[in-house]
């Protein structure tokens, strides 16, 4: 499961470093894994009917990679791989990376800070569709660069039967990306979407035609994908950009700009060093409305 970092236009991606505010990504694995399995805890008392669903999923694990590989391979294995053969997959994908477990936990620790519904990380981890199409996408990514196109193939079909959300296992995703409601969201093949990326219900990330090689766009760091946003093409949404509901992106968006309309256009600007994608603001911001 590769990084994914945005090189400048023209030059060579450089790794993105995450924000996350803990003293080292294992402390923050095994703090997140802790509040779970406190959270699990406490939810088996206050509802008996769903507790052997929690024990299974979580306090039976080991481990949050052991719990991620369960949890998704009850709900997408099917008649033609079989949820135990899906489980020892996603497991496979999360421990042979090292870098699988903190992709893990920085997703979930998105959702908990930026969802105002999110209350507890128990939440997303048994029920959001936006966080298991993410780590179902992980594992197809692994499988992909094993040069196993067909079982990646197979769990980017199953993540849109169940999810009803479509990402390509070549596309490249970082972390801390939160992907809210998941409904209709749709990643191209050479898509590259780098840390502390928000994307909303019926995003699109396309192609602009037939061109085939690299068609798709590149997102930077702390960009919001709003609502039924469609970016078709191989362009760059610049760092902490807004991309409003129901806009058509077809050129750059230059960074800390808010871009709406059919087709795109710039409306406003934002301060530099503002990330759009962790307040969730959807208003067209600050600035002098172009």
């Amino acid at each position: 499961m590769h990084h994914a970092a945005l090189p400048p236009a023209g030059a060579t991606m450089a790794v993105v470093q995450p924000p996350l505010r803990v003293t080292s990504r294992g402390t923050a694995e095994a703090e997140v894994w802790a509040g779970l399995r406190a959270e699990a805890e406490a939810a088996l008392i206050e509802e008996p009917l769903y507790a052997g669903i929690i024990q299974a999923t979580i306090l039976d694990q080991r481990s949050l990679a052991q719990a991620f590989a369960y949890r998704l391979a009850h709900r997408l294995g099917d008649g033609d791989l079989a949820r135990l053969s899906m489980r020892d997959l996603c497991l496979s994908a999360f421990e042979a990376d090292p870098q699988a477990g903190a992709h893990a936990v920085r997703d979930l620790v998105a959702i908990r800070e930026r969802d105002p519904t999110c209350r507890r990380f128990l939440d997303p981890f048994l029920f959001y569709k936006g966080l298991a199409a993410l780590e179902g996408y992980r594992v197809g990514h692994w499988l992909w660069h094993q040069g196993r196109a067909t079982l990646a193939l197979h769990v980017q079909s199953r993540i849109s039967e169940v999810f009803g959300c479509d990402i390509h296992p070549a596309a490249r995703i970082g972390s801390g990306v939160f992907i809210d409601h998941a409904t209709g969201v749709v990643i191209g093949e050479t898509a590259v979407i780098a840390d502390d990326v928000s994307i909303l219900q019926s995003v699109t990330l396309g192609g602009n035609g037939k061109e085939s090689g690299d068609r798709h766009p590149k997102i930077e760091r702390g960009v919001l994908l709003s609502v039924g946003a469609k970016v078709l093409g191989n362009i760059r949404v610049g760092a902490g950009a807004k991309v409003a509901a129901a806009a058509v992106v077809l050129q750059d968006v230059p960074p800390h700009t808010t871009v709406a309309g059919v087709p795109a256009r710039v409306v406003s600007r934002l301060p530099v060093g503002e990330e759009p994608a962790l307040s969730m603001d959807q208003s067209f911001g600050y600035g002098d409305g172009i």
